[in-house]
């Protein structure tokens, strides 16, 4: 009885610990054909920015886990370098993690990033996106992409990405949704 009592005490032990060390579900993720949800968001440079600023055009919005990290640094560089290619094709580029403006400004600074870096800092906007995710009680983005149509609904969403190949991915299903809108 006695050892039934404590496998007991153990396992309630356990379950009650176990959420602080396993990975966060998140919640659900915006679907092709919802209205991509709204935010508001300060950028590298202090300048806020609301899904409105980009109406009428395509807005690739991107998430990613932290700021200088090497999967984070190498999907930043190739939005970077494909940016003139998806301005051209009218869209808009928005970086967000859950870092900090000055964070996101030191970044941008290193790596010449000419587009904006938003800062959600209390994870609310990330929560809302359904990319929100916890590890052992460090919060962050998980690395999803949302790519947002001129009429602000959700066209397409990449979930756990390359780094390195998101940008060209992006790029190629932008001119394939563009001609069927």
């Amino acid at each position: 009885m006695r050892r039934l009592s404590l496998l007991l005490m153990l396992s309630l032990l356990l379950g009650l610990l176990a959420p602080a060390y396993a990975d966060e579900p998140a919640s659900a993720l915006p679907q092709v054909g919802q209205a991509a949800p709204a935010f508001r968001l300060q950028d590298q440079n202090g300048k806020w920015h609301t899904p409105a600023d980009h109406q009428g055009r395509w807005v690739v919005l991107y998430f990613y886990p932290k700021d200088f990290t090497p999967g984070c640094t190498a999907q930043v560089c190739a939005f970077r370098d494909d940016v003139a290619k998806l301005r051209q094709q009218g869209a808009d580029v928005l970086g967000v993690s859950l870092d900090d403006v000055k964070s996101h400004a030191d970044f941008a600074a290193k790596y010449h990033v000419p587009f904006p870096l938003l800062s959600d800092a209390d994870s609310s906007t990330a929560q809302t996106y359904g990319v929100l995710a916890s590890k052992v009680g460090f919060k962050y983005a998980r690395r999803t992409t949302f790519l947002i149509d001129p009429q602000g609904k959700i066209a397409k969403v990449y979930q756990d990405v390359d780094p390195e190949k998101n940008s060209a991915q992006v790029l190629a299903d932008l001119a394939t949704l563009k001609a069927s809108h």
